[in-house]
C-alpha cells in the first residue's frame, strides 16, 4: 500500500497560491458563517469584508490574522492566506524532532501515561512518537504497515493490520471514518482526502459482529481489541498544545487509550510487567 503523500490536489487549499479573498471566502463558507457574522466578530465592516472576498481590497497582515482567528484557520493554511495577499508566510514549520521543550513535554506525557498506550500523531495520523505500551501493539504488524512513516489509522483498519483483532470492527470503522471526515472539514489538510479514500477502500466488514455496539447510555464507544491474554476495552482521549506558533506544533496531537473497565486495566498492567 503506497504511503499517503501531502501533495496537493485540485481540491486542496494549498495546492496553488490563490487570491487571499478566495481563500477567506472559502474558509468562511467552510465554517458556515455569514459575512455579517464574521465582520461583527472580527470588528470589520461587512462592506470591507465583501471587498476583501471579491478582490477589491487587500487585507493587512493584522486583518488576515483577525479573520483567521475568527474562522479558526490552521496555521499551515494561514500561511497560504498571507501568500495570497502578497506577504511572506508568518508561521515556521519545525520538524517534531527539533521542537525542543514541546517535544520533551510530549515525550514526558507519553512516558507518564504508561501502561496506557499513547502516541503523538500529526494531522494525517502519521506516527511521530509512541510509548512502550503502544509499541507492543504495533511491533508484530507486517513490515509494510510499520515502515516509516507509520500511519496509525492505516495500521488499525488495514486488513493485514489490527483490523483482524478488533471485535467491534464495523462500529470502530464507522467511527474512524467520521473522525477523518471531520478532520478534513476542519483543517482542509492536503493528503487527508487521499487518506480517507484509502481507508474507505478497505473491505468493509459484515455488520454481524457478535459484539454489540455501545448501549445507548454509554459515555463512549470503546475499541474492543482481542489479545492472546484476553479482550481489551479501550477509550481514547486526544490532547493538543495550546496557543501554538509553529505549524508542526499546531498539527500534532497526543492520543491515549485508557482502559474502559477494571479487567482491561489489569490486563494493561500485566502486559507492561
Amino acid at each position: 500500500m503506497p504511503p499517503v503523500t501531502r501533495a496537493g490536489t485540485l481540491t486542496d487549499m494549498t495546492a496553488t497560491t490563490e487570491p487571499v479573498g478566495t481563500l477567506v471566502k472559502r474558509w468562511r463558507e467552510r465554517r458556515r458563517r455569514s459575512q455579517l457574522d464574521v465582520s461583527l466578530a472580527a470588528e470589520v465592516s461587512a462592506r470591507h469584508l465583501s471587498f476583501i472576498e471579491t478582490g477589491r481590497a487587500r487585507p493587512s497582515r493584522d486583518m488576515i490574522e483577525r479573520l483567521c482567528d475568527e474562522l479558526d484557520v490552521p496555521l499551515r493554511e494561514r500561511n497560504a492566506l498571507y501568500l495570497g495577499a502578497g506577504f511572506a508566510p508568518r508561521y515556521g514549520e519545525v520538524p517534531f524532532g527539533d521542537l525542543g521543550a514541546a517535544r520533551a513535554a510530549a515525550e514526558a506525557v507519553l512516558a507518564g501515561l504508561e501502561p496506557n498506550p499513547a502516541v503523538v500523531v500529526g494531522v494525517h495520523w502519521d506516527l511521530l512518537a509512541a510509548n512502550d505500551a503502544m509499541t507492543r501493539f504495533l511491533r508484530d504488524l507486517p513490515a509494510a504497515l510499520t515502515a516509516p512513516p507509520v500511519n496509525v489509522l492505516r495500521a488499525t483498519l488495514h486488513p493485514n493490520g489490527l483490523a483482524g483483532r478488533i471485535r467491534n470492527l464495523p462500529q470502530w470503522r464507522r467511527h474512524t471514518l467520521r473522525r477523518v471526515r471531520r478532520q478534513l472539514d476542519r483543517t482542509g489538510a492536503p493528503g487527508l482526502r487521499d487518506l480517507l479514500a484509502e481507508l474507505e477502500g478497505y473491505p468493509a466488514p459484515a455488520d454481524d459482529s457478535p459484539v454489540p455496539d455501545a448501549p445507548a447510555d454509554a459515555l463512549a464507544t470503546p475499541l474492543r481489541l482481542a489479545t492472546p491474554y484476553g479482550e481489551l476495552a479501550l477509550l481514547y482521549a486526544t490532547t493538543v498544545f495550546g496557543a501554538p506558533r509553529d505549524v508542526t506544533l499546531d498539527e500534532i496531537a497526543i492520543e491515549t487509550f485508557f482502559p474502559a473497565d477494571p479487567a482491561s486495566a489489569r490486563l494493561l498492567a500485566d502486559l507492561a510487567a
